[in-house]
C-alpha cells in the first residue's frame, strides 16, 4: 500500500516560483494593459496579457501625478470704460480756455492755439472766432474731431486747413482738439477704439467751449473724419449738448460690424489693418482675447458700441463717404445710415462715386452740404 506523503506548503511555493507561475504583487494595471505611472517619478511597469479580455466598461481617467494649472477664462467685467452707460456716469467738467498763441487770421475770422484741461491733462486745440457783429446769444460752434494722424507727427496748425477754413468762414467758432498725446498735448495717446480717452477729451472740449464768452452754449455741432467720426457718434449718444453731427469717411459701425467689415482682404480694395508695435490696430485682438468674440460675449460688444444706443442720439446726423475709400470701407456708413433710419431719427447719406477717404474730388459739394446741414440744425437758419 502506497502512502500519501504530505508536502510542506513552503516546498509547493518554491516549486511554483521555479516553474514561472508566480504572481507579481502590487502592480497597478489599467484596462488597456498599461501600468499606471509611478507617482514618485519612475517609468512604471508595463504588464501585458497574452489574451486580453474585452473592455466593456467606460474607461476611467487616471489623473496625472503631476497636476497642471488650467487657466480660467476671464469673466466679462461689470463695467468697462468703453461702455456707453459707464461713460454717461462720468463727469466732463472742462475748464476755462487759455490763449497760448495768436495765429495769422483767416479771411473773416481770427485763430489761436489755446488749451483746456481733460482729466488733468493740458490739451491743446485750434480755435477760430468769427469777426463781425456777434449774435446776442454768442457764435454757433463746431467741435472738430480729426482722424488718425501718428501722434508724434501731429501739429495743431497742420492738416484739415481747408476744412476748418470753410466752417470758420461760414460764421462758426471752430474748436479742434489735439487729443491727449498728440503734438504738445499732455497724456498718453491710447488710440480711438480700445479706450474712451479721445472721446473724453472731446467731451471736455464741449464743456469748455460752452462756457467760453463768445460761444453760444445751446448751438454746438460736431464734425468728425475717420476715427473722429467714431468719436463724434460716441459723443452724441453720451452728451445731449451736441445739436447735430456730420461725419466724413467715418469708422461708425458697431464693434461686431467693424470686426467683420473693416478687415477685408486687399483683393477687395481695402487693406487689412496691421497691428503695430505702438498698439495701433491691436484693439481687435486684445479685446477678443480678454472678453471673447462677439458670438461668445454679445452683451459686452453691444455695451461698448454707440450703435446700440442710436435712439439716444442728441441730434440729426449727416454721413459722407467716397466709394473708393481704401482706408475705411463705405459699407460702414451704409450700415449706420440704415440703423439710424430703423430707429426713426433724421439721417442723410451721401456717397461719392470713385472718391477717396478725404473726399478730395467732391470736396466742394460735400462741404457745401455740410455747411447747409449745420446751418439748418445748429444755427437754425436753414
Amino acid at each position: 500500500m502506497n502512502k500519501v506523503r504530505h508536502v510542506p506548503s513552503w516546498v509547493i511555493l518554491v516549486i511554483l516560483i521555479l516553474t514561472g507561475c508566480g504572481v507579481l504583487p502590487d502592480v497597478a494595471q489599467r484596462a488597456d494593459g498599461a501600468a499606471i505611472p509611478d507617482p514618485a517619478g519612475g517609468a512604471g511597469i508595463m504588464v501585458t496579457q497574452e489574451t486580453p479580455s474585452p473592455v466593456t466598461s467606460t474607461p476611467t481617467v487616471v489623473p496625472s501625478p503631476y497636476p497642471t494649472e488650467t487657466p480660467l477664462p476671464t469673466p466679462t467685467p461689470i463695467t468697462h470704460p468703453l461702455m456707453i452707460e459707464m461713460m454717461r456716469q462720468q463727469e466732463y467738467p472742462g475748464s476755462p480756455i487759455v490763449l497760448e498763441q495768436t495765429l495769422s487770421p483767416g479771411s473773416n475770422y481770427d485763430q489761436y492755439v489755446v488749451s483746456y484741461l481733460s482729466e488733468g491733462n493740458k490739451i491743446y486745440a485750434l480755435l477760430t472766432i468769427p469777426r463781425g457783429e456777434q449774435p446776442a446769444t454768442g457764435w454757433p460752434v463746431i467741435v472738430f474731431n480729426h482722424g488718425y494722424i501718428p501722434p508724434a507727427q501731429y501739429r495743431t496748425t497742420e492738416r484739415y486747413v481747408a476744412y476748418v477754413d470753410n466752417l470758420a468762414r461760414s460764421g462758426y467758432i471752430v474748436f479742434r482738439s489735439d487729443y491727449r498725446g498728440h503734438g504738445n498735448s499732455e497724456g498718453v495717446a491710447t488710440g480711438g477704439y480700445a479706450t474712451p480717452d479721445y472721446t473724453v477729451d472731446v467731451l471736455n472740449a464741449v464743456a469748455s467751449i460752452r462756457v467760453f464768452p463768445d460761444a453760444d452754449p445751446d448751438r454746438i455741432g460736431m464734425w468728425g473724419h475717420s476715427m473722429g467720426g467714431q468719436i463724434t457718434l460716441r459723443a452724441m449718444v453720451v452728451s445731449r449738448d451736441i445739436k447735430a453731427g456730420v461725419i466724413w469717411g467715418g469708422v461708425v459701425a458697431s464693434y461686431p460690424d467693424l470686426l467683420e467689415h473693416w478687415r477685408r482682404p486687399a483683393s477687395e480694395g481695402v487693406p487689412t489693418p496691421t497691428p503695430s508695435a505702438t498698439g495701433r490696430g491691436r484693439w481687435r485682438t486684445d479685446l477678443i482675447a480678454t472678453y471673447g468674440s462677439p458670438d461668445e460675449n454679445p452683451a459686452f460688444w453691444a455695451a461698448i458700441s454707440p450703435n446700440s444706443y442710436l435712439r439716444d442720439l442728441s441730434g440729426p446726423v449727416q454721413l459722407h463717404h467716397g466709394t473708393a475709400d481704401t482706408s475705411v470701407p463705405f459699407i460702414l456708413s451704409e450700415i449706420l445710415y440704415s440703423e439710424i433710419q430703423a430707429v426713426g431719427l433724421p439721417v442723410e447719406l451721401y456717397l461719392y462715386e470713385g472718391d477717396d477717404h478725404d473726399i478730395t474730388t467732391s470736396f466742394t459739394p460735400a462741404m457745401q452740404r455740410t455747411i447747409e446741414f449745420f446751418n439748418r440744425y445748429v444755427k437754425g437758419t436753414g
